[in-house]
């Protein structure tokens, strides 16, 4: 094999793929990337078994060919080439030799044959969308999964599609996030199935503000296609909770604040947390709201904000950063809270398309 690429173009490409590959395994190939020839494009592969993902660039071919190098290695030498083309030939025994003017390199790599076959989708159980709705859905979402790798089926979002519309939904036990919108393009489907953490990461990298992102479903694998990039991840097995049956009914029992103001109070107060104090202290009053913790050990901070209310007064407990989670991705200017009591949870929401759900914390 042998081509000539320019620099920017390859990186671009290289850094697409290059976060799926592994140092952490067995299996040297998998902290490789696949590159291939076909035609007039350099084909760019990795995988890590659960993810696969790949992309084009453009590039003379001069001679067909595959290669598998470290991709790690890889993205290093060449963002530190400078901005010109860059040759790369493939030798005996899969020395490959990266050059540009004045500079030679020369690394190991692996042949194609060592290298994981990429999955081949032959269903039609597809969808389309705009990317800046994907991103969004995500980006509202994502932040409320489990960390704690006990509960699997947690530890990714849910995506439900019927009937034109599309539910991601998100959840931890102590919080639960859901956004809903109307597809144009999803005539027929009806899917529900458990995407990742790593995979849903690695989604959002991929989606911009423009053009639209296919998603094609088989019974354990999604594949999301957005221009020359494919994503392919293996899905979480299991049944995902009742959502709809924990979200409560809307309630007039609301809390109105300027969203900015709210969440800056919020990171002052968080600063006096601790790993055994994490609640801080929320006092609803007629027209304002206080925000107050109080550690012993590290002090005590007290604020208060204007607010729209004018119900009964609560006092309640939250765990601060489950609340600056929600309202850094919300879209308004303003937020509205639900509170009812100091033992029934909070909830935000956003027209008839998004919910957010956090239970209280007990304060000492």
């Amino acid at each position: 094999m042998r081509i000539k690429i320019n620099k920017d173009d390859f990186l671009k490409a290289i850094q697409l793929v290059y976060g799926i590959a592994t140092t952490k395994t067995t299996l040297p190939i998998l902290s490789n990337i696949l590159i291939e020839t076909k035609n007039n494009k350099l084909f760019l592969t990795t995988t890590d078994l659960d993810i696969c993902i790949s992309t084009t660039a453009a590039a003379n071919v001069i001679e067909q060919g595959s290669i598998t190098l470290p991709a790690k290695k890889l993205y290093d030498i060449i963002k530190e080439l400078p901005n010109m083309e860059v040759d790369i030939s493939v030798k005996k025994n899969n020395i490959t030799i990266i050059e540009c003017p004045n500079t030679v390199f020369k690394i190991m790599g692996l042949p194609k044959e060592d290298f994981p076959k990429v999955p081949d989708f032959k269903t039609k159980n597809s969808i389309s969308m705009p990317q800046q709705m994907l991103k969004a859905m995500l980006d509202m979402t994502s932040f409320a999964v489990s960390r704690d790798e006990s509960r699997y089926v947690l530890n990714g979002v849910l995506i439900v599609v019927k009937d034109n519309n599309m539910k991601i939904v998100a959840t931890d036990g102590r919080r639960l996030a859901l956004i809903e919108r109307e597809l144009a393009q999803a005539k027929g489907v009806n899917i529900k199935t458990i995407i990742p953490t790593k995979a849903v990461m690695e989604i959002a990298k991929l989606l911009s503000d423009e053009g639209d992102v296919g998603i094609t479903f088989e019974e354990n694998q999604v594949m999301f296609e957005s221009g020359e990039t494919r994503l392919i991840t293996r899905v979480i097995e299991g049944d995902f909770p009742n959502y709809e049956q924990v979200i409560p009914k809307e309630t007039k029992e609301k809390i109105r604040l300027d969203k900015d103001k709210l969440m800056a109070a919020l990171r002052r107060a968080n600063l006096l947390t601790n790993q055994d104090s994490q609640a801080i202290k929320m006092e609803v009053l007629k027209n304002r709201l206080v925000i107050s913790k109080a550690t012993p050990e590290l002090g005590e901070v007290k604020e208060e904000l204007e607010a729209e209310h004018k119900k009964s007064d609560i006092l309640i407990g939250f765990n601060p950063g489950y609340l600056i989670d929600v309202l850094k991705n919300l879209p308004t200017t303003d937020v509205s809270i639900e509170l009812t009591s100091p033992e029934k949870p909070g909830v935000i929401r956003v027209g008839n398309e998004y919910v957010y759900v956090v239970l209280p914390m007990q304060l000492s």
